[in-house]
């Protein structure tokens, strides 16, 4: 009669719930580190984009003419790099280059906040208001829909008139 080896005393067990679970647990905060600098790298990729298209092809002002390039330099790098550097997501970054011009305050604010909140910031005509906004997503670490919230329910304009 054999004797079946012992399941806990093999060299072949299944490791303890503790050692999956804190693995899963690195490799979890490993991606998540991952695709937060990716984000930051690309949020400040496209600040940089919007900003040469500003300088070098609309001369820090919309001119039609402007346009068409921009257009044609979208389908250029569409072809190459895929529909993230289209038209629309070009007109995005000159505009991102636009409303926050300093890219020290860009730079600093790419590691708390990803592409998606700026989205959402950029079309805020006030830039008090965009400031607040911003401030309150790095302060709060706000998600975008928490971001997205807050400006639908005008806490800029609460806050304000609380005070």
């Amino acid at each position: 009669m054999k004797k079946t080896p012992d399941k806990k005393s093999s060299p072949m067990a299944v490791p303890g719930k503790k050692l999956v679970s804190d693995l899963r647990a690195l490799i979890l905060e490993a991606r998540s580190n991952i695709a937060r600098t990716v984000n930051a790298e690309l949020t400040l990729l496209y600040w940089h984009i919007g900003r040469r298209i500003r300088q070098d092809i609309l001369k820090k002002r919309r001119a039609a003419y402007g346009q068409e390039i921009v257009a044609a330099l979208g389908r250029q790098l569409e072809t190459e790099f895929g529909r993230g550097f289209g038209e629309k997501n070009l007109h995005r970054m000159v505009q991102f280059a636009e409303v926050f011009p300093d890219e020290e305050i860009v730079a600093a604010l790419r590691r708390q906040l990803g592409w998606t909140h700026f989205k959402q910031l950029i079309p805020i005509d006030d830039p008090l208001k965009r400031e607040f906004y911003a401030e309150m997503c790095r302060m709060e670490r706000w998600s975008t829909r928490t971001l997205n919230r807050k400006i639908q329910s005008m806490l800029f304009e609460r806050t304000a008139l609380s005070k």
